[in-house]
């Protein structure tokens, strides 16, 4: 799935595409292969910003980017892991998500367990926590953050006990 991420004010704007899990398979001689862990299925010619210079040039901190761990689906070969993206705004700005894979989960193959579905939340500053749907604008403030949590792929093959 993509997770199309952005924000921005009447004086700048980002737009980010936000890596998954992709699903494992089967090769033509029959093995099977694993799913890439973080990474961009069926999509060429993208990359993200470098922490840095996304910090640099827009009023933001890259809280965390790793990879979500556990979010691969459990099969002969496993699913890849999916991505958390956790940013937090130091100025009030508006913000926005598109995405998919939140209630139809990334399906496994001949008995490989689904990945599991991304989430999405706002952070307040109190410490307050709001779920998100896939599709959501909101204004943050400073002091906000957004977590993206995105989907795992799913696993190929029945796993073993």
């Amino acid at each position: 799935t993509m997770n199309n991420f952005t924000f921005g004010d009447d004086t700048r704007q980002y737009y980010e595409t936000q890596c998954g899990g992709a699903g494992a398979g089967q090769r033509l001689d029959g093995t099977g292969f694993e799913g890439a862990s973080a990474v961009h299925t069926h999509m060429t010619n993208s990359r993200l910003t470098d922490p840095e210079v996304l910090e640099l040039r827009f009023p933001v901190r890259v809280r965390a980017h790793r990879i979500r761990t556990g979010s691969g689906g459990r099969g002969l070969v496993d699913g890849g892991n999916g991505a958390v993206r956790d940013i937090e705004f130091l100025e009030p700005l508006s913000v926005a998500l598109l995405s998919g894979r939140r209630t139809v989960l990334p399906a496994g193959l001949n008995g490989g367990e689904p990945g599991l579905p991304g989430l999405q939340r706002l952070i307040k500053a109190n410490g307050q926590v709001v779920s998100l749907p896939a599709k959501f604008a909101v204004s943050v403030e400073a002091g906000d953050r957004i977590q993206i949590e995105t989907p795992g792929g799913g696993g190929f093959g029945h796993p073993t006990p």
